[in-house]
């Protein structure tokens, strides 16, 4: 089991802040796609939303972030760890009484329209 553990610290990476449930955070995903030729070509994605749990220790560590988009709740899971991972950024920090925020789910955002004055 040592010699796992082993292995596992080298492929960690520490160039991450650290990061809470309930953080806003923004990921850079990278993406392998083929395009029309067959050319396989990459492109990094941002995700924007806020933590809504954390999953696991060591190199399984991973996060699942949830955004609104187009008033459609989304929720996508990300490796800490994994080489596709290009940036993650903290944006705001949040301060929350619960390890996973599934709550969330059933709050609806509400958008709010501003009055014209005529």
């Amino acid at each position: 089991m040592d010699i796992i553990r082993r292995i596992e610290q080298t492929m960690m990476r520490e160039d991450l802040p650290p990061v809470e449930v309930g953080d806003t955070v923004r990921v850079k995903w990278k993406f392998a796609e083929k395009d029309r030729s067959g050319e396989e070509k990459s492109r990094v994605q941002a995700y924007e939303g806020i933590v809504i749990a954390k999953k696991g220790t060591g190199i399984s560590e991973s996060i699942v972030v949830r955004k609104i988009s187009s008033g459609i709740g989304v929720e996508k899971a990300f490796p800490l760890h994994s080489p596709n991972l290009v940036d993650l950024e903290v944006v705001t920090r949040g301060k929350v009484r619960r390890a996973k925020l599934y709550y969330l789910r059933e709050k609806k955002h509400l958008v709010v329209k501003k009055k014209s004055r005529f």
